[in-house]
C-alpha cells in the first residue's frame, strides 16, 4: 500500500512539473515572439509565470534550453499530427486537405510559436538545431509524398519548393490573422494554399 501511495504521489509530482514546464514555455514563446530572443531575460520569463528568475533553473538550464525544447516540441507535434492525419485519410485528396487544415489550425491558434519558429532557430544550440531541421524535413516530405500521389508527373523538387512556399503563406498569419474572423481566415488560407499547390503541378509556361 505504501508503494502504491508513493507511486501515485510520484505521478502527481511529475504531472505538476510537466504542467509547470508547459506554462513556462508558453510564457517564453509569447515574450520571444514580441521582443525577440535576445530581448528577453530569465527574470522576464520568471516574472511572467510568477517565479523568481533563478527558480526557472529547476526546470531549464537556461534560455537556450527553453528555446530548443519549444522548437523541438512544435516540430515534433507538426510531424506527428500531420502523419496521423495522412494515414487516417481515405485517399490522397483527403490527405492533402487534412494536412492543410492541420497546419492552418496550428498557425492560427499558435501565432507566438509560429513567429519564434520562423525567427529564432539560429539561437538554438547546434545539436538541437540539427534535430529540429530533421523533423522539419520529415514534415515537408509528408506533404511531398501526398502531392506525388496527386501529381505523379511533376518533379519532386518542384513540389517540395511549392510546399515551402505554402508554408511561407500559412506561417505569415501572425502578421494578419487578427484582422479577420478565425473561420474566415482559415477558409481563405485553405483556398489560397490549395490553389498554389495545384498550380505548382501545372507545366511551366
Amino acid at each position: 500500500m505504501a508503494n502504491l501511495t508513493e507511486s501515485r504521489s510520484g505521478r502527481a509530482s511529475r504531472a505538476r512539473r510537466t504542467l509547470r514546464r508547459e506554462e513556462i514555455l508558453g510564457a517564453a514563446a509569447g515574450l520571444f515572439a514580441r521582443r525577440g530572443f535576445h530581448g528577453v531575460s530569465i527574470d522576464d520569463i520568471g516574472a511572467a509565470v510568477g517565479m523568481s528568475g533563478p527558480g526557472l533553473y529547476r526546470h531549464f538550464p537556461g534560455k537556450e534550453a527553453m528555446l530548443a525544447d519549444m522548437l523541438l516540441g512544435i516540430s515534433q507535434e507538426l510531424l506527428d499530427e500531420g502523419s496521423r492525419r495522412t494515414v487516417a485519410a481515405p485517399d490522397a485528396p483527403a490527405a492533402l486537405e487534412a494536412l492543410l487544415r492541420w497546419h492552418i489550425d496550428f498557425a492560427l491558434s499558435q501565432p507566438a510559436l509560429i513567429t519564434v519558429q520562423g525567427r529564432e532557430l539560429a539561437n538554438v544550440p547546434e545539436s538541437a538545431r540539427r534535430r529540429i531541421r530533421r523533423l522539419q524535413r520529415l514534415y515537408v516530405e509528408e506533404w511531398v509524398t501526398v502531392l506525388l500521389e496527386l501529381f505523379a508527373s511533376t518533379p519532386q523538387a518542384r513540389l517540395r519548393a511549392a510546399v515551402y512556399a505554402v508554408f511561407g503563406l500559412l506561417n505569415s498569419t501572425p502578421h494578419s490573422a487578427d484582422e479577420m474572423e478565425p473561420a474566415a481566415m482559415a477558409e481563405m488560407l485553405y483556398t489560397m494554399a490549395d490553389a498554389a499547390l495545384v498550380a505548382s503541378a501545372a507545366p511551366p509556361r
